[in-house]
């Protein structure tokens, strides 16, 4: 099993919305992610927009692909987009960079 963490930055300006969104994730992006191998994913959210992401997978990459091949995933992509800083043009998904993990007490 992956253990899989990343960050992310949501604009100062989107943080409330961005929070409301994710307290009613679409009942089919949930599902997508459960069936696709996302499992015990959690976003955590500072207030100067830091955004940690935490999951755990079997293999994280066929996990993203798992997600890139479902149409509510680009729809979700599309609607999350603009809550970001520094995309550099890519989708949120797209930027999810695992960082190295370098302590873990089991």
């Amino acid at each position: 099993m992956q253990r899989v963490c990343f960050l992310l930055k949501v604009r100062q300006d989107k943080l409330a919305e961005y929070r409301e969104r994710h307290a009613a994730v679409w009942p089919e992006m949930l599902e997508a992610l459960s069936a696709t191998g996302w499992h015990n994913y959690s976003l955590f959210l500072r207030d100067d927009g830091l955004l940690v992401g935490y999951l755990e997978t079997e293999d994280f990459e066929a996990a993203k692909a798992g997600m890139e091949a479902t149409e509510v995933n680009a729809r979700w992509q599309q609607e999350m987009g603009p809550f970001f800083e520094a995309l550099d043009g890519a989708r949120p998904d797209e930027a999810m960079k695992p960082l190295t993990e370098v302590f873990h007490l089991a």
